[in-house]
């Protein structure tokens, strides 16, 4: 068996891609400040606009070397709920007339019971 080992590369030890035709996006590196003290550098894009706040690996709110940034206090959506989503499609009575529909076809037994 030892005799028919394959010859050549090692399997994921280089790769055999180049970086030729590949082009590079330009960036740019900005500075954060958190409140504990903690200095750190993000690297954007040249368009990309820097946030004014960023999280710090704390857990503290980092703000923006030298101000500007873009602020993102946008206001938050409630989240929704399984119950909104359905009355959304239904009203209650309509989820009445088809509960009272289920509840009456498991009592007469003509439902499935799942078995877990």
């Amino acid at each position: 068996m030892a005799e028919r080992s394959l010859r050549g590369m090692r399997i994921g030890a280089n790769s055999l891609e180049s970086d030729v035709g590949v082009a590079f996006v330009e960036h740019r590196e900005v500075q954060y400040v958190c409140e504990n003290g903690h200095t750190f550098n993000v690297t954007l894009t040249l368009d990309a606009e820097a946030p004014a706040k960023w999280k710090c690996k704390c857990g503290a709110d980092a703000v923006l070397v030298g101000g500007g940034g873009t602020e993102e206090d946008t206001p938050q959506k409630p989240a929704r709920t399984h119950w909104d989503m359905l009355l959304e499609r239904r009203s209650e009575d309509e989820l009445k007339v088809l509960l009272d529909e289920r509840l009456e076809l498991l009592r007469a037994g003509k439902l499935y019971k799942r078995h877990f």
